[in-house]
């Protein structure tokens, strides 16, 4: 089993490293006097905390060099591999640092830069001469910046809305500077070459990128308890849904003259009277249908009850 990157580690030694001998296992990679004389002896490693940048890149190139003579897959490849990781977790700590202000935990945060140390330690080449802080840090910052972007929005919207909102918010900045005023919708679209449309879409996915909680407390001083409180509302209509869909199917069981009475009345909003002139019957004829239909449709509603 590979050691882990949590466990805690003895000084590295050249023996962990070395292909084992024609008397272990197997033999991936020639004998142990082989190896020795074909690989120089690793120095001692003390405790991670305590190796300064200096010693630390030092000791990388040594352990890249070692890297890239032993086996993927190997447990000496793994434990060379974890023991790079460790050594240059200060950069990931560096790299997170920039990133202090935002709402995600620090560990977290670490955790996503890590992933990013890893990807680099696997493409970096110790032949191409350059630094390995050089050629890890934009990947280190590309995956937390990534991580921001996938999880830090409130409402998920597509990558090509987050960068345009990235790129109206760089425009917007740069216009108020030379107009000395904050630049209109015409004036965004002309200076980055898109059409109004899409100004006016990309400043639609900003309100997207935080929520305000309804239970948090109110900011203006003038206002007591939470968001929720103010902008709520008891819908007195909110109850007859329940009667209305239930009169539905006794409605419809009505005879159409009866169904029509009904629809003058409480839609069209007509006096007995009008709705006998309209039906060629008197006010008095009107009333007791009306009354008769009403009663019907109570007692249909009594009895689902």
């Amino acid at each position: 089993m590979s050691p882990r990157l949590d466990e805690p580690r003895s000084p590295l030694s050249p023996e962990a490293i070395l292909p084992r001998s024609e008397d272990e296992d197997t033999v991936p990679y020639g004998t142990a006097e082989t190896a020795s004389s074909t690989f120089p002896p690793l120095p001692d490693i003390p405790p991670y905390d305590e190796v300064e940048p200096v010693d630390a890149r030092a000791l990388s190139k040594t352990l890249y060099a070692r890297l890239e003579s032993l086996e993927e897959g190997t447990h000496e490849y793994a434990y060379v591999r974890n023991t790079l990781v460790e050594l240059n977790l200060a950069l990931v700590r560096f790299a997170a640092s920039r990133f202090r202000t935002r709402s995600e935990p620090m560990e977290d945060i670490v955790q996503v830069g890590t992933i990013g140390l890893i990807k680099a330690i696997d493409r970096f080449e110790l032949s191409r001469g350059v630094e390995f802080p050089t050629f890890a840090m934009p990947t280190i910052i590309g995956e937390i910046k990534r991580f921001f972007r996938d999880t830090s929005w409130s409402v998920r919207v597509p990558r090509r809305l987050q960068e345009l909102r990235l790129t109206l918010a760089k425009a917007g900045d740069e216009l108020a500077q030379r107009l000395d005023r904050s630049p209109t919708v015409a004036e965004l679209a002309r200076h980055l070459g898109i059409s109004e449309d899409e100004v006016v879409e990309g400043m639609g996915a900003s309100n997207a990128y935080t929520a305000s909680s309804l239970d948090a407390p109110s900011e203006d001083d003038d206002h007591e308890g939470t968001l929720s409180a103010r902008i709520g509302y008891e819908d007195h209509d909110l109850e007859g849904v329940e009667y209305v869909e239930s009169l539905k199917p006794l409605i419809a069981e009505l005879p159409p003259r009866d169904r029509k009475i009904l629809s003058l009345r409480f839609v069209g909003n007509m006096t007995q009277s009008e709705i006998g002139e309209e039906l060629g019957i008197s006010q008095m004829h009107v009333s007791r249908l009306l009354s008769r239909t009403l009663v019907r449709l109570r007692r249909g509603l009594l009895a689902d009850e």
